[in-house]
């Protein structure tokens, strides 16, 4: 008989603040962070739980998820080839087609409002997609 997975009981923001707790070092704080701003830029985003635990934000589509990893944490947004970046905070993946990401070490700081652009520039592209 298979053993029910306690994570099945959680909701998605439960457990993006298990994984944040979980890491317990300044991916935890920067995780925390870009939370944190993601939800100011966007009050109705939705949080979801996907591929065995990666953090995603939603609007009318993926907005961006936050991998965390040994030195650093991806903040991918999947359709960041299309979305205008000013300011060059995009520094990862970006010879790809449709995806953009911000790798984010420690010590690293984000330009605040450039980020929160970025994130209300994904869910205009997601809504522009929707009839």
């Amino acid at each position: 008989m298979k053993k029910p997975d306690a994570n099945q009981s959680k909701s998605p923001s439960q457990l993006i603040s298990a994984r944040i707790a979980e890491l317990g070092d300044w991916r935890g704080e920067t995780l925390a962070y870009v939370r944190k701003l993601i939800k100011e830029a966007d009050p109705q985003i939705t949080e979801e739980w996907k591929w065995r635990g990666v953090p995603v934000w939603s609007d009318g589509g993926i907005v961006c998820t936050g991998e965390s990893y040994k030195t650093y944490v991806k903040l991918t947004f999947a359709k960041g080839a299309s979305i205008n970046d000013p300011k060059g905070i995009f520094n990862s993946s970006l010879d790809g087609n449709a995806r953009r990401a911000i790798d984010l070490h420690e010590g690293d700081k984000i330009n605040e409002s450039a980020f929160k652009e970025l994130i209300r520039a994904a869910v205009h592209l997601n809504s522009k997609g929707k009839k």
